[in-house]
C-alpha cells in the first residue's frame, strides 16, 4: 500500500514548484520587514519595463508634507501611481490622515487594504469601496509621457478628488496638463533617485507650497 500511495502523491512542475518557492519568498520578505523598513523609498526596487522611477528623499518629503498640509487633519489623500509619495506618507508615521495607493505594480499590495490594483488604461475600474470625490487631494505621476496616459489618468484623478490635485509629470506635458486639469506649473522641482533625460515638473490647481505660479 504505501508504493500506491506514493506513486498516487500529486507532484508539482518545476514551474509551479519555482512560483510557490517565489510566493514563500516574498511573504518571508514581508516578514521581515519591520514596521520602521517596510516603507522606506527603495524596499521594492524601482522596474524600468514598468517605467518606474522613484523621488529623492527630499523630493518625497516635500511631496508628503505639501499633501498633509493641503487636506488638514483627518483628511484623505490618494497617491496614483506615486508610490514613494504614499511611502513617505506613511513613514512620518502620521495618523491623523487617510491615505490609498493606487498602483499596478502587485508588489506594493504588502501595504494591505491601503493597496488599490490600478491600470490607467482602464481609468474607471476601481473597487466600489473607492467612491466618487472621497479624496481631499489626488497627487499623480501618470507612467509615461504621453497624451493617452495623461488622459487616461486624468479621467481617474477627476473621479476621486474633492477638488485639489498635485500633478508631476514632464514639463513637455504642461499644455495638456492645463487642458485636461486646470493645473498650473509650480517653482517647485522634483528630483529622482537617478538622472531622467525628461524634466519634470510639479502642477497643482490650488495655492500650494510648492510657489505655483512662474
Amino acid at each position: 500500500m504505501s508504493d500506491l500511495e506514493d506513486d498516487e502523491t500529486p507532484q508539482l512542475s518545476a514551474h509551479a514548484l519555482a512560483a510557490l518557492q517565489e510566493f514563500y519568498a516574498e511573504q518571508k520578505q514581508q516578514i521581515d520587514l519591520g514596521e520602521d523598513d517596510k516603507y522606506n523609498i527603495g524596499i521594492i526596487e524601482e522596474n524600468w519595463q514598468l517605467s518606474q522611477f522613484w523621488y529623492s528623499q527630499e523630493t518625497a518629503l516635500r511631496l508628503a508634507q505639501e499633501a498633509i498640509a493641503a487636506v488638514g487633519e483627518g483628511g484623505r489623500i490618494a497617491c496614483v501611481s506615486a508610490p514613494s509619495v504614499y511611502q513617505k506618507l506613511r513613514e512620518l508615521c502620521r495618523e491623523n490622515f487617510t491615505v490609498y495607493i493606487f498602483e499596478y505594480d502587485k508588489r506594493f499590495a504588502m501595504y494591505g487594504e491601503e493597496f488599490i490594483f490600478y491600470d490607467y488604461n482602464n481609468p474607471s475600474d476601481l473597487p466600489e469601496r473607492i467612491a466618487a470625490h472621497s479624496f481631499d487631494i489626488v497627487i499623480a505621476d501618470p507612467p509615461y509621457l504621453s497624451e493617452e496616459c495623461l488622459r487616461k489618468t486624468s479621467e481617474t484623478i477627476k473621479y476621486l478628488t474633492r477638488g485639489k490635485i498635485l500633478l508631476c509629470t514632464g514639463a513637455i506635458m504642461e499644455e495638456q496638463a492645463a487642458e485636461l486639469l486646470g493645473v498650473k506649473m509650480c517653482t517647485f522641482v522634483p528630483k529622482h533617485t537617478r538622472n531622467l533625460a525628461n524634466e519634470f515638473r510639479c502642477y497643482v490647481n490650488y495655492d500650494s507650497g510648492l510657489d505655483c505660479g512662474l
